[in-house]
């Protein structure tokens, strides 16, 4: 009879476990990136009252005779499920879709998290929000390249960062000089041009037709820059013709304009001009002219993140630049992950060695930015389980007060 109070005692302890994991699911519910946990129970041990026989010749066998013990607690598993994607519009708010966990550091030790409310905090730094674990990648190099081979490091965002200009080496020029224009026709066009400063520079061109006959030439002068006079900047045009065929198709001309900013920057600059997109028809003028390469200074106004994780830096003069890159890590068994509390976890002997590379890579999922992922706590099915867990309780309160009865009767036996 003692034994049934005991089964009950383990019922009510166990089931009052349940009931504490139910509730801190419920809890969670709205918990960014909270991953909820159930319980499992198995029968504690038995005792053997009579072992099994097999059978005789004159009679069968006979069954062993056990009374069961109580329940045990079998495990608490996490349920690594992915949970909904809610938009935000932040440009730090990062979420899975699919495998991994960010990696967040906090100086010492590796955390992981599916928590990806980040942001930068006043030294650059990407961190998470919640505790200000700084966000694990790669950092681009002087030139915007990122290598997933070089050492993790923290991610920063290099607030207020500067861009210096680059030198303009090469300009293109596209339209139709129309091919009724009788010689001597005149038509200028500009195109904007940076020094090794950054500094912008505007080249007046003037294309002169030459005569009218199977190539029918343009040749190309050097007007002005910046609307003065060329030989102020000891400017020089290595210009050949521009010639085209009887169908109107580009066929030669090479042109060439050294000049100097006379601002500080570098003297001889040179800059080739490409006029190879042109075309000679029976149409209206057009002349366009656009650099190649070369900008001018800038700095860095906004920065965004795509779906490998790749931050690219928005600068004031155009120009995009990768400043780094945030990875992912996946596990052999991430359930195996131990929860340390806000919603981060930390490898264990069961869940194997984090595998950190690139998202969308080796099996880990995509990065969804301006996006959280919600709690995986379906709340249907927790109160299910609370109703379930209290029953159970219930019940085994019941079979604990019913085995008291029957050793009260027992005892009362002597009166």
């Amino acid at each position: 009879m003692m034994r049934s109070m005991f089964a009950g005692v383990s019922g009510l302890k166990n089931h009052q476990t349940r009931m504490d994991v139910v509730g801190n699911n419920i809890s969670n519910v709205n918990t960014v990136g909270f991953k909820g946990s159930r319980v499992t129970f198995a029968e504690m041990m038995n005792q053997t009252l009579q072992g099994a026989q097999a059978p005789q010749d004159n009679r069968g066998g006979i069954n062993p005779q056990q009374i069961g013990l109580g329940v045990d607690l079998a495990s608490i598993d996490t349920d690594q499920t992915q949970g909904s994607l809610e938009s935000t519009g932040i440009s730090t708010d990062l979420a899975i879709d699919g495998d991994g966990f960010f990696r967040v550091n906090d100086g010492q030790q590796d955390f992981y998290t599916r928590a990806g409310n980040f942001t930068v905090d006043n030294n650059g730094n990407l961190v998470s929000s919640s505790n200000g674990y700084k966000v694990q990648g790669w950092m681009a190099d002087g030139d915007g390249e990122i290598n997933t081979n070089d050492p993790v490091s923290d991610l920063e965002i290099p607030i207020g960062d500067s861009i210096s200009g680059q030198a303009t080496s090469s300009a293109r020029f596209t339209g139709n000089l129309d091919s009724r224009a009788e010689e001597g026709t005149e038509r200028t066009t500009t195109v904007e041009v940076y020094d090794s400063l950054g500094a912008r520079h505007t080249v007046e061109l003037e294309l002169v037709k030459q005569e009218t006959n199977e190539t029918s030439p343009w040749e190309v002068n050097l007007v002005s820059i910046n609307g003065d006079d060329a030989g102020e900047f000891g400017a020089d045009l290595d210009a050949e013709e521009l010639v085209f065929d009887s169908d109107g198709i580009f066929e030669s001309g090479e042109f060439s304009l050294t000049f100097n900013p006379g601002n500080g920057a570098a003297e001889g600059q040179n800059i080739e001009l490409d006029f190879s997109r042109m075309s000679q028809s029976a149409g209206e003028f057009s002349i366009d002219g656009s650099a190649e390469d070369g900008y001018e200074y800038g700095f860095l106004d906004s920065f965004g993140i795509d779906n490998r994780g790749v931050i690219t830096g928005n600068y004031t003069n155009g120009i995009n630049q990768q400043i780094g890159q945030v990875g992912l890590a996946n596990f052999s068994n991430p359930s195996g992950l131990v929860k340390e509390g806000e919603t981060i976890f930390r490898e264990s002997q069961n869940s194997g060695e984090a595998q950190f590379g690139e998202a969308t890579v080796g099996g880990r999922g995509e990065i969804a930015p301006g996006t959280l992922e919600m709690s995986n706590v379906d709340l249907a099915e927790q109160f299910t389980n609370m109703i379930v867990t209290q029953r159970g309780f219930q019940a085994n309160s019941r079979s604990i007060t019913t085995s008291d009865e029957m050793l009260q009767e027992l005892t009362n036996l002597k009166r």
